[in-house]
């Protein structure tokens, strides 16, 4: 026992608290970087927002209204909004109509049926591909949105204005997450923790500036995609961009489309392809589960496949997850270096906490959040390997191709 502290002492020393120091500046880096959005005035002459709204929803009465209503008021307004009821067995439909959304072609607020899941789609990815198809042709840019967030009026034009300033293909906003339950503060949070922490934005942001300098680094496709990521609640792509990404027929049956986005604009940095991250929790917000069986399910269906076809990347990310984050916690009472961990976590927890405005009770039970993560990320492995992934009434075997060409 003792020989076996004085190792972990020893590892605590010379590997985990440098890699939290490291880990801590890079949160501040990315937090410096990543910019906060808020509400713009139109640009003289601008009389519309020139993007087609795309939400596809599958039963979700309970947070559809809000959602549409939102999108429906914004100003400018958006050139269209079209939500696809993805054959909902509730009133989904039905609550579109009461807010004035029609089947008819051309209407700027348009409802439109999804039809049978093709086999090899996932459910969400063909939603979202029927979408793209009837979108306005002569709309500059696509922003495909989730059923569950909710944006304020100058939403869209703002993003659009900071897309295009920073001439990005693919922007991708992150709201302010609105939590209500024990569960969805532990582990909702975490998000930031680890997107902060880990995501290489300032590396991405060099390469961009100078496309060539990938070649001369030597990274190709494969390579770069390890830099992006993006959030799936809200991306604006660029027409052109989202056509030459293949759309989301590229990537049919990945189940976590807006990370395989993410890495598929990083992919093509060094040809010129531009991928935005940016802090909107002034613009829009989200809730993305409103129980804890809501939280295990959804994040059971993203941990495993999220690293495609590399068993050895997710065991990986769980060692880091339990070596950096829970085992100081574990370790405090024998290892007094483990103190300085803690408290570089801790200081880490309340920065971002401040920043997104997330869970204090989170921040405050950060060791049972991590436990509660390797929970789900056990589960989420069981569920591929044995019976598979079921997502909104859909079963899915839970094997994710890599989907860099």
């Amino acid at each position: 026992m003792r020989e076996a502290l004085l190792l972990i002492g020893v590892v605590m020393e010379w590997v985990i608290i440098p890699l939290l120091g490291f880990s801590l500046i890079h949160a501040l880096v990315s937090m410096r970087l990543l910019r906060r959005l808020g509400p713009t005035e139109p640009a003289s002459g601008d009389t519309i927002s020139d993007v087609s709204v795309l939400v596809p929803a599958r039963n979700e009465e309970a947070r559809i209204r809000d959602c549409l209503a939102s999108l429906a008021a914004q100003h400018p307004p958006v050139r269209e909004v079209i939500l696809l009821d993805d054959r909902s067995t509730d009133r989904t439909g039905e609550i579109a109509r009461e807010l004035g959304f029609r089947e008819e072609a051309g209407c700027r607020l348009r409802l439109i049926h999804g039809t049978d899941l093709p086999e090899g789609w996932i459910g969400k990815n063909w939603a979202c591909h029927q979408l793209s198809k009837v979108a306005d042709p002569s709309s500059s840019h696509l922003l495909f949105t989730d059923a569950d967030t909710v944006h304020g009026t100058g939403c869209v034009s703002a993003a659009l204005a900071y897309a295009r300033s920073v001439r990005a293909d693919l922007l991708s906003l992150w709201p302010d997450q609105i939590t209500g339950t024990w569960s969805e503060k532990l582990i909702i949070p975490l998000g930031y923790l680890l997107f902060m922490s880990f995501q290489p934005f300032l590396f991405l942001r060099w390469l961009q500036l100078d496309p060539a300098r990938a070649q001369r680094l030597g990274l190709d496709r494969r390579r770069l995609a390890g830099l992006g990521a993006a959030n799936g609640q809200f991306l604006l792509f660029r027409r052109e961009a989202y056509d030459s990404l293949g759309g989301h027929e590229a990537l049919r049956d990945h189940l976590v489309e807006d990370i395989a986005f993410g890495r598929r604009v990083a992919s093509r940095t060094g040809e010129g392809m531009r991928l935005f991250n940016a802090d909107g929790i002034n613009l829009l917000k989200c809730r993305m589960y409103t129980d804890f069986a809501g939280v295990w399910e959804g994040f059971s269906k993203n941990m495993r496949p999220v690293f495609e076809e590399s068993p050895k990347s997710f065991l990986l990310f769980g060692i880091v997850i339990f070596g950096l984050f829970l085992l100081p916690f574990l370790m405090f009472p024998w290892i007094p270096s483990a103190g300085i961990a803690v408290g570089l976590i801790l200081l880490n927890r309340f920065v971002l906490t401040l920043r997104f405005r997330t869970s204090w009770f989170g921040f405050l039970a950060h060791p049972f959040a991590i436990v509660l993560a390797l929970l789900v990320a056990l589960n989420s492995w069981r569920l591929c390997l044995r019976r598979g992934i079921v997502w909104k009434g859909r079963v899915y075997s839970g094997a994710t191709r890599s989907v860099i060409d």
